[in-house]
């Protein structure tokens, strides 16, 4: 995530301009020109966010829609989660699968009407995603990407809600966690959702791209005087991994399952068959081999994706996985990071060791978010 935006090759969002005019740092992020952070930088933007807001440009995640009588149909046979208990206005999480279990994408689901589902999907896999969605449709049902015409901007921290609500006649306040309504907000109309990546209160904002800059200005600007700040990617990482919150291509992949990630919580195989429930039943059976755990790093070293993780007492070879991501842990006191281990390892309390550039560091399984918010 450190590679400078020089290619004129990359996309951009409605926003690149401002993020430009606010001295964002630039970065390729899935093909995206995206800003790394701000010359704020990226500890304040984190600390920002946990006691203020952090406004961040989201507009690279991709946008579907399923639409047709037999919506529903389609999308239980793409979920692993059962979107039959949805009302109207109401999200859930979710993960797709391959048939072996491997993990295609995770994303948000939103029941618009019985007919009608938006899917939020992450933007290096919006290709891939559209053509698994569009393989997978009976007749009837649409799949259809909606992300040229769409951007998305979140807003997210303790202050979030009264900004937003601020610029908006709408009852923001009541929207309940993964709730949405459709509202203007600075006279621009969103779908706003109370959903975000970083463990914070806050909204998503789904508005039509033409209106991204000017409903970017009036946030900043309304939440100017209560700390409100742009945030880039670099405190996007740093919160969401305080949160324990997944991010695919590191944490979860197509060689991945939802039982091995710790998204058992996701897996519904009473729902009915959907694609990979076969493989997962069998899994859940007889168990993984490797767990994806949470750790907490004993002095000042920062765990980093690709680093070995062992137990030295163990005979023969010591390496029992590799980490996945790794941070500072800016509002917890200390590095943190996930890797997968042999599943014995994955217990609370457990003593590993992560092999940081040759210097071992000790570690201990966390069980759980490293941070949870107040209310």
């Amino acid at each position: 995530m450190t590679t400078p935006a020089d290619s004129t090759s990359l996309k951009e969002t409605p926003l690149s301009n401002e993020h430009r005019e606010l001295g964002g740092k630039l970065i390729d992020f899935g093909g995206f020109a995206m800003p790394v952070q701000y010359k704020t930088g990226i500890k304040k933007e984190h600390h920002a966010v946990r006691t203020a807001a952090g406004l961040f440009d989201v507009s690279h995640m991709g946008e579907a829609v399923i639409r047709g009588e037999r919506a529903l149909e389609a999308l239980q046979r793409l979920i692993t989660n059962d979107a039959s208990v949805l009302v109207d206005g109401r999200a859930l999480y979710t993960v797709l699968c391959r048939p072996d279990g491997g993990i295609v994408d995770d994303c948000i689901v939103y029941r618009r009407t019985s007919t009608e589902y938006w899917i939020v999907l992450n933007a290096a896999n919006r290709e891939k995603d559209m053509d698994w969605l569009r393989q997978h449709m009976p007749a009837g049902v649409q799949a259809e990407d909606l992300s040229e015409e769409t951007a998305l901007i979140a807003i997210q921290g303790p202050m979030a809600a009264a900004v937003a609500g601020s610029q908006s006649r709408s009852d923001l306040a009541s929207v309940p966690s993964f709730g949405f309504i459709d509202a203007e907000i600075a006279g621009v109309p969103c779908m706003a959702a109370r959903t975000g990546y970083t463990g914070e209160d806050g909204f998503e904002l789904a508005c039509p791209a033409d209106r991204a800059t000017e409903l970017w200005r009036a946030l900043l600007t309304a939440g100017e005087d209560d700390g409100v700040v742009p945030a880039g990617l670099g405190a996007r990482d740093t919160l969401r991994l305080e949160a324990r919150l997944h991010l695919y291509g590191q944490d979860i992949d197509e060689t991945t399952t939802p039982y091995e990630a710790g998204l058992g919580w996701v897996v519904k195989l009473g729902k009915g068959e959907f694609i990979g429930r076969e493989a997962l039943a069998a899994q859940r059976e007889r168990g993984v081999g490797r767990k994806l755990a949470g750790f907490r790093v004993s002095g000042r070293s920062t765990p980093r994706p690709g680093y070995a993780i062992a137990d030295r007492a163990r005979g023969g070879d010591p390496h029992i996985g590799r980490v996945t991501s790794g941070g500072p842990g800016l509002s917890v006191g200390a590095p943190i990071g996930l890797g997968y281990v042999e599943t014995g390892y994955a217990r609370a309390g457990t003593q590993l060791v992560i092999d940081c550039r040759g210097k071992d560091v000790p570690a201990e399984v966390i069980k759980g978010p490293f941070y949870r918010r107040a209310s």
